[in-house]
């Protein structure tokens, strides 16, 4: 295969960089285009664990000593039990994590395979990557441990994150706020990661003798020779007191330190649990890793034990995978020179406290085991355990067999799965789930208030439904949107941020409406900060018009921009289209950074994708003729045929002037990335200035063979250097090939 990069000659270029700025400024609304469909299309919710269906099934990792996934394996080599009982296996796949393929076997393990053709849910996803999230239990994490999370995630973002895959960093303090999404632009993760900020909750006992955390669980589950070492110090410090009343007094504070140390770990339980069921939406199986410094379980005191078997739950029906972590690392014993102890010549505090660290490791274990990952302790190199479990998870047995039908409104089942005949192998899997989530009680006041909810929901206004698809937190695929978001430097206005978005006709329903046939649909979104302040939006209802049903094949699809101008800064747009003769939505996000243009320095405005299709004169030619047909359309979808070619423009900003000539001497290099790997690079090569007029913007324009690229994701990755000042600038625009 031989791809090839030119330059469009500069003439033509006027032309192209024209077309681009008015589709910018002006997208028009679209002609349909494709058969109108009024049957619903709901989007396919893989969870890797359904109950009360026809099947019931889960994921399971199998290991050799040596730690390698043990590939082979077939459904007679293991052994299935619910609740100790014997359960046939009725389905049984290896399936690979975040693979095109891993959605189609989840569905048809649960016995409804995906509907193909179509009209099914659109374009199958190419490349589609893993969902993997960071959950930082800041409320558990000292200094240290804080430096060694932040540490580790920015290894991941640098290093470690796919080309295709999308993370999020959660906290459970919420400290992060709005940047807390799943998305795979990394200007985003790293601004969510320079907010997480060191914030540990501080229980507090003022008394004497001082008494900790461990010490008050201790006290409060009846540990009788702790409890009289402090019966006895209180009697010290308090001469006249009964014993009765100073075991009174220890008691007290005892309750009073356990339950304020229960509350701050049932909050960040309730954080994760939340997180886990948000998750429920999104395809596939999800990587969660729990950062912690540790916490206590506490039966008598918090819900915290309870609360857990709810989060196996969430995460068996979400499909979620837990890798705890212990970011204190390598830990000899919880105290230090700092930490206040009594005077204990009799080894009985030394004695209670020998647990501690175990004690305080004990969720962050359930938390791993019960979910099907692992746990990661005692070590200073918390990213070997990253990556470790990044790989760990990349694949997976599917099991699925047949559930028992029974009366119980909600029993917890336990899972048990092993390889028979191979006690050497480790196999990991989710301890067990709520075979129906526990109801909640239902009174008349409460009936009356849900029929009137129920009442008022059916009421709201279509608008009001499609802003609240948009403000949920991950996008819904009912009607298949296409986003694209890109900004340019319009003199003397300033940046703007143009908008546009997509919808195939075909998910739109076109009915006969005098002797035409008409496709009614609502569009809208916002503008969001990078602290989820909302500014510009726009919301418009669109008629689209065909002559006949074949006519709605002819025309265009739905297109609609946005244009606005917008300061320096990080910004989230969040669109949304309603289908108003089904009700069905679909929405999209999008990330775009907005570099300040002003100070002065090397920058490059968005890069703005096209193609135009091959011809026989051009099909089989290994290079690009510099006189390349006339510009093409600004694409907004960016999905490509491979026997095209990808037209793109992009504009150089603040090019420093070299002396000898007052002109820029500014060089650029143009790479195709495909999972990490380049798959077409060129030379460096200079810009020419020849006929531009504003030299403080100069435009760069090529097309790119894509002929012999097989179907997939890839990065378009244009740098350049200004050789004057020696500094540089990059952008990337991802397209798909189809």
């Amino acid at each position: 295969m031989y791809t090839a990069v030119s330059n469009i000659k500069k003439k033509k270029f006027v032309a192209l960089a024209c077309l681009v700025m008015a589709l910018l400024l002006c997208l028009l609304v679209g002609s349909p285009v494709g058969q109108g469909q009024t049957g619903q299309r709901g989007q396919d919710q893989s969870d890797v664990l359904r109950v009360y269906t026809e099947i019931v099934q889960t994921d399971v990792m199998v290991f050799d000593k040596q730690g390698r996934f043990v590939d082979g394996l077939k459904s007679s080599d293991f052994e299935l039990r619910i609740d100790g009982a014997p359960k046939q296996i009725e389905f049984f796949e290896k399936v690979t994590a975040g693979s095109i393929n891993e959605e189609t076997q989840i569905a048809a393990a649960r016995g409804s395979a995906r509907t193909q053709g179509p009209n099914a849910i659109g374009p199958a996803p190419l490349d589609r990557g893993r969902p993997i999230f960071f959950y930082v239990d800041d409320l558990h994490l000292d200094l240290a441990a804080w430096q060694q999370t932040q540490k580790l995630i920015k290894r991941f973002i640098d290093n470690e994150m796919g080309q295709n895959d999308e993370a999020a960093i959660a906290s459970a303090s919420g400290q992060i706020g709005f940047l807390q999404q799943l998305t795979d632009n990394k200007a985003v993760l790293r601004m969510a990661l320079e907010r997480l900020k060191v914030r540990p909750y501080s229980v507090r006992d003022f008394e004497r003798p001082t008494m900790t955390e461990y010490q008050a669980l201790l006290l409060t589950n009846y540990d009788q020779d702790l409890t009289n070492f402090f019966v006895d110090a209180t009697l010290r410090l308090n001469p006249g007191m009964t014993r009765d009343a100073a075991e009174s007094m220890v008691n007290v504070r005892a309750r009073a330190l356990a339950q304020q140390s229960g509350a701050v770990a049932t909050n960040t339980l309730l954080g994760l649990q939340g997180l886990i069921k948000s998750a429920n939406s999104l395809p596939g199986r999800k990587l969660i890793f729990f950062i912690s410094g540790g916490f206590f379980l506490d039966d008598r005191n918090s819900d915290t034990r309870s609360r857990l078997q709810q989060i196996t739950s969430a995460a068996a029906r979400s499909g979620v995978v837990i890798y705890s972590m212990d970011a204190r690392g390598l830990v000899a014993t919880l105290g230090d020179i700092s930490t206040q102890t009594e005077f204990d010549v009799s080894g009985t505090l030394q004695r209670a406290n020998s647990g501690e660290l175990h004690a305080s490791q004990d969720s962050l274990f359930a938390l791993a085991a019960d979910t099907g990952g692992k746990a990661v302790f005692n070590t200073n190199s918390l990213e070997s355990g990253l990556g470790r479990a990044l790989k760990e998870t990349s694949t997976y047995y599917l099991l699925a067999w047949q559930p028992a039908r029974e009366s119980q409104p909600s029993k917890f089942r336990r899972i048990e799965v092993k390889v028979v005949g191979r006690p050497d192998l480790t196999v990991q899997v989710r301890r067990g789930f709520f075979d129906r989530e526990p109801e909640t009680p239902k009174t008349a006041k409460s009936e009356k208030s849900g029929n009137d909810k129920k009442s008022g929901e059916a009421s709201k206004p279509p608008e009001t439904e499609l802003r609240k698809a948009i403000l949920a937190p991950y996008p819904t695929h009912d009607i298949p949107v296409a986003l694209n978001l890109t900004y340019l430097n319009i003199a003397p206005k300033g940046v703007m941020l143009s908008t546009a978005l997509q919808v195939a006709n075909e998910f739109l329903s076109f009915v006969p409406t005098n002797e035409k046939y008409n496709a009614v649909v609502t569009v809208a979104g916002s503008v969001f900060d990078d602290k989820g302040n909302v500014g510009a939006g726009f919301s418009n209802r669109i008629t689209i018009q065909a002559p006949s049903l074949e006519g709605t094949k002819d025309g265009r699809d739905l297109a609609y921009g946005y244009p606005v101008y917008v300061k320096p800064g990080l910004y989230q747009v969040r669109v949304g289209v309603r289908d108003e003769t089904t009700g069905r939505l679909g929405t999209a996000h999008g990330w775009i950074e907005i570099p300040d243009l002003s100070d002065g320095q090397l920058a490059l405005s968005s890069i703005m994708l096209g193609s135009r299709t091959a011809t026989p004169e051009t099909t089989n030619i290994s290079t690009i003729s510099d006189t390349p047909p006339n510009p093409v359309a600004l694409s907004i979808d960016h999905n490509f045929s491979p026997q095209g070619f990808l037209r793109f423009m992009v504009l150089v900003y603040n090019a420093a002037l070299a002396p000898a000539d007052s002109k820029p001497d500014v060089a650029v290099q143009v790479q195709i990335v495909r999972n990490e790997q380049p798959v077409t690079t060129t030379a460096l090569k200079k810009i020419s200035v020849e006929g531009v007029t504003d030299l403080t913007r100069i435009p760069y324009a090529a097309e790119v063979s894509l002929k012999g690229l097989p179907a997939g994701r890839y990065l378009l990755q244009v740098k350049v250097v200004a050789r004057t000042s020696q500094q540089r600038a990059s952008q990337q625009s991802s397209f798909a090939i189809h």
